[in-house]
């Protein structure tokens, strides 16, 4: 096996960890509205009884838009080989702050959640400055 960057890495950590912020979602859906209701088809416009499964589900929306851009930055970083401790660290950093938002966000926290959301922007400038070969 090929050694993975550290900004691969990151966004695979990222993608994985977006793709279960759901699973609590779904599992809340379904025990507020049964199984069979929950299962025959997607009502996304339902909220939630349960205030946090609706920030949770915001908080996957949110992480979705977010993957959107640091992905194809990372993936570009890793392309032109033009990573460095600069940017395996934005890219650790925005993992973690997602990670953080994404409880922050849970629990309902909002200057914290901002904090973090602004944390994980600024580790995407920095990585688009890379790309762009300004940093």
């Amino acid at each position: 096996m090929l050694p993975i960057s550290t900004e691969l890495l990151a966004t695979a950590l990222v993608a994985g960890l977006t793709g279960l912020i759901w699973v609590p979602v779904i599992l809340n859906r379904l025990a507020e509205m049964g199984p069979w209701t929950a299962l025959k088809n997607p009502q996304p416009d339902v909220r939630p009884d349960a205030d946090w499964a609706y920030r949770l589900a915001n908080a996957h929306r949110n992480a979705l838009e977010n993957l959107a851009i640091f992905a194809p930055l990372a993936i570009i970083v890793h392309v032109l080989q033009t990573g460095d401790a600069m940017t395996a660290a934005a890219s650790m950093i925005f993992l973690a702050s997602r990670a953080a938002h994404v409880v922050i966000y849970a629990f309902g926290i909002p200057l914290l959640r901002t904090i973090a959301f602004f944390i994980g922007f600024l580790c995407q400038g920095a990585m688009l400055l890379r790309v762009l070969g300004l940093a």
